[in-house]
């Protein structure tokens, strides 16, 4: 039986945001930070961005199909937590709609990260940058924020 952080309560539903067609060199981590939201009681909607075979997948949509999930997706989400260490402009417009939608955005990236201006210097109150560096700094991050939605 799956142990929650949150008895008795409806799981938080996470867009969970990271590169993809910018480059999959974190999938490791993205995998990691699904697992991690997962143990700390969230809903996944978009547990395709951990998925070790999404290119071949996404081979098979069209960019209407792919845009109209992720869109939807973010649409049910109570939060997004978006991986920014690697520069992608999927991940930036998802993070501008969940925004657009007071959807509040959680953006880590690793320390040695050229984040960009557009993220680090958004003063939108419900947006939060924070830095990691290791998996547990990772993890802590991810459960203190899902117990403060």
């Amino acid at each position: 039986m799956e142990k929650s952080i949150f008895p008795g309560q409806k799981k938080p539903k996470i867009f969970l945001s990271g590169s993809i067609r910018g480059g999959r060199q974190l999938l490791e981590t993205y995998r990691f930070m699904y697992g991690a939201l997962g143990e700390a009681g969230a809903e996944v909607l978009s547990w395709h961005v951990a998925d070790p075979e999404l290119e071949e997948k996404e081979s098979k949509m069209t960019e209407q199909e792919i845009y109209d999930r992720d869109m939807g997706l973010l649409a049910k989400s109570d939060a997004l937590i978006a991986e920014v260490t690697v520069p992608s402009t999927g991940v930036g417009y998802e993070i501008c709609r969940a925004l657009a939608r007071k959807i509040p955005v959680l953006c880590l990236h690793r320390p040695d990260a050229v984040v960009s201006a557009m993220v680090l210097g958004n003063p939108d109150p419900l947006m939060e940058v924070r830095t990691y560096s290791n998996k547990t700094a990772l993890k802590e991050i991810i459960v203190g924020y899902i117990l403060a939605l």
